[in-house]
Parts: structure tokens; sequence; C-alpha cells
């Protein structure tokens, strides 16, 4: 699978930080500092209230910060309006969501499609990408299939196909295996390890140690606080 390359981090975190208003103002991402590079597998856990929400918000511009500088392949994202926002998230971000977020009256094939909207992709050639997303995934056979027949392994394969088919710079993904069972779960974690090995550059947020042990870094947050914590190969 064709993976974009990359001549610099993708992500640069420079002070960056989020403080909702008050009273009394909350300060849920404190002024973080953060490089991940291409090709990197990263992890980042705490506990519940920690900042992860708030953080995987702001990696996928789906919120402003309110100070410092959030990079994306080299691109300051806090110079952009909404509009480019919007237009860049769709184009260099791929979102997993642990609820899935399927279209329920749209088959797998269209789900996909729906990404396509945001890039450039000639009209003509927008099936086959899908087509061959849902393939990368191991879901081809269920292109035709609504989302009320997919199991919810199957459902999270084709939120995936959904958020690589336009070969964005980054996969970010939110508790990705948190509606699935054990083996689903395993299976999941096995895709995202070679999504990665073929180049996508992927960061997890995740309070499941399972699921950290698969990235070959794992940053820690507690109360708005980025703390890099181990070094780790794939499980």
């Amino acid at each position: 699978m064709a993976v974009p390359m990359a001549t610099g981090p993708v992500i640069e975190l420079q002070g960056l930080a989020r403080t909702y208003p008050g009273p009394p103002p909350v300060p849920a991402l404190r002024p973080a500092g953060l490089v991940i590079e291409a090709g990197d597998y990263v992890a980042v856990t705490g506990p519940s209230g920690s900042g992860k929400s708030t953080l995987l918000h702001l990696l996928g511009l789906l919120d402003t910060p309110t100070a410092g500088r959030y990079l994306l392949d080299g691109l300051d994202t806090s110079t952009l309006n909404d509009r480019d926002r919007s237009a860049l998230r769709g184009r260099r971000i791929g979102i997993v969501f642990q609820a899935f977020h399927l279209l329920p009256y749209r088959t797998a094939l269209e789900n996909v499609l729906v990404a396509e909207l945001y890039n450039q992709t000639p009209r003509g050639d927008r099936q086959a990408a899908a087509a061959r997303a849902l393939g990368e995934v191991g879901m081809g056979h269920r292109a035709g299939a609504l989302p009320t027949t997919l199991s919810g392994g199957e459902s999270q394969r084709v939120a995936i196909a959904r958020a690589l088919v336009n070969r964005p710079s980054l996969l970010l993904c939110d508790e990705p295996t948190g509606n699935l069972d054990s083996a689903n779960a395993a299976a999941l974690m096995d895709l995202l390890d070679q999504l990665n090995t073929a180049g996508f550059t992927i960061v997890v947020i995740t309070h499941d140690p399972n699921v950290a042990a698969h990235a070959g870094r794992t940053i820690a947050i507690s109360d708005g606080v980025l703390v890099e914590r181990i070094e780790a190969g794939h499980a």
C-alpha cells in the first residue's frame, strides 16, 4: 500500500496548550512539546480526565489551542481559518473513533467514499480507491454490506479503511478497541501493526496497556502534562 513520503516531522508541538474558560479556567493541556516523525507508532495513555481527549481533538484539528503552535507536516495549523483546518484534516488526518461513526443506511463502500469528498481524488478514481482501502483491511468481500449487518470488528475495519483511503500523513485512533471483544481487539491491533509497518504514522489514544504495548513509543498524560514514559518494540 502506498504511503505519502514525508521530509520532516509529521507532528511538532511547540508549547501547545488548551485552557477551557471558567470560572475557574481549566488547563486541560499544559504547554507541551512533542515531535512525532513519519512512520512513528505512538500511544498516548492516561486515566479519565487526564487530558487525552483534549490532545486528541487538538491533534485531529477538531479544536484550537489557546497557546503554542501545532505544526502538521511543517504547516502551522494555528494560522488557518476553520475552512482551511477542515480541508487539511480531510486530506492529511485519518481519525478512527471508538464508536465507529458509520452511516447506517450506506454500504461499507459508500462509507469509505464519504472521506474522499475532502480531497482532490478525481471523481472517476474514488470508487477504486475506496475498494482498495477496504481490501487492505480485509473487508473487500463486504463492500456492499450495510453497517447493521457488520460485527463490531468488521465495523471498525471499515472505519479504518475510511480513515486511510486518502493516504493521510497521520492515522489518529481514539480507543480503537473500546467496543470490541478480546479476539476482535487483538485482530485489530495486528492490523494497526501492519499499517505501521507499511509506513503509516499512527497515534493511538488509549487507557489499555495491551493496546499501548503495540506502539514504539508511549506518552503518558496526567493533569494535562505530557511525559514520554518508555521505549518498546511492537508486541
